[in-house]
């Protein structure tokens, strides 16, 4: 399945684009989950929320809809991530499993600065394969091109954790599939274009999910490992983030419209 959103749903320039003149604040998650199929909470990057906000925000979306969840940043920024289990641990019991099945993947963010070496390695093998019998999905998002090499794949795969695919100026762009799900961050949204990127690029990142979801790999984006996937069907999750951040709610809703 091809999952399409956006990073939060309270960004005041989406009232009165977005969202509908006069709606309540309180209702704007329910309007985003009426148009997307889910969305990246970023907030849970500084600080994190009650199980309670969890449980509300689970119950205002539709049955369907599914929440990806960035990682604090008491975990990623750790100095020693091989020590970092106390922390993962305590970001798993801060609330964020009552979500229950709208709970998607985690997404672990590093700085520039973190390059891969055997300490990435021991912060891979920490992470849960599961919580309260319900499997926990993995990604990270790395930003030095150090991890640039085969040997990375190699270790993502061993652990069936994915890693970002960047469209982005500023940070690597990996698009080996090395978990059952893939998970790109768009940011490259434009304001000159009502629907954030043109048409033909909204028209080619959709025919990538697609490919990407029916267990292939699209041949225009960059690999570093010589052994493809295996060719198997995936969840595919797609975030329009940063950019032209006004349009990433159209942006999201064009390219569901692409891949139905």
């Amino acid at each position: 399945m091809i999952r399409v959103g956006i990073g939060g749903w309270t960004y005041e320039p989406w009232r009165g684009t977005f969202y509908p003149e006069g709606l309540k604040h309180a209702d704007e998650l329910r309007h985003a989950g009426a148009h997307l199929t889910t969305i990246e909470i970023n907030g849970t990057f500084y600080r994190t929320q009650s199980a309670a906000s969890f449980a509300k925000w689970r119950d205002e979306t539709p049955e369907d809809f599914v929440f990806a969840v960035k990682g604090h940043r008491a975990v990623v920024n750790k100095k020693a991530l091989a020590e970092a289990g106390e922390a993962i641990d305590w970001f798993y019991g801060s609330g964020i499993l009552a979500l229950g099945d709208k709970l998607g993947p985690v997404l672990w963010q590093f700085a520039p600065h973190k390059k891969f070496d055997a300490d990435f390695a021991a912060f891979l093998a920490l992470l849960p394969k599961e919580k309260d019998g319900r499997p926990m999905r993995h990604v990270v998002e790395v930003r030095s091109e150090t991890f640039l090499v085969p040997e990375f794949v190699d270790l993502l795969r061993k652990h069936e954790v994915a890693v970002v695919y960047a469209d982005s100026d500023d940070y690597p762009a990996i698009a080996d599939v090395t978990a059952p799900f893939v998970y790109m961050r768009l940011q490259r949204t434009e304001e000159e274009h009502d629907t954030g990127y043109a048409r033909d690029d909204l028209d080619r990142w959709a025919a990538r999910a697609r490919s990407f979801a029916g267990g292939g790999a699209p041949d225009d984006l960059v690999r570093f490992h010589p052994k493809p996937a295996a060719k198997k069907k995936r969840d595919v999750f797609v975030y329009m983030i940063a950019g032209a951040k006004v349009r990433a709610p159209a942006a999201a809703m064009a390219l569901i419209e692409r891949v139905k």
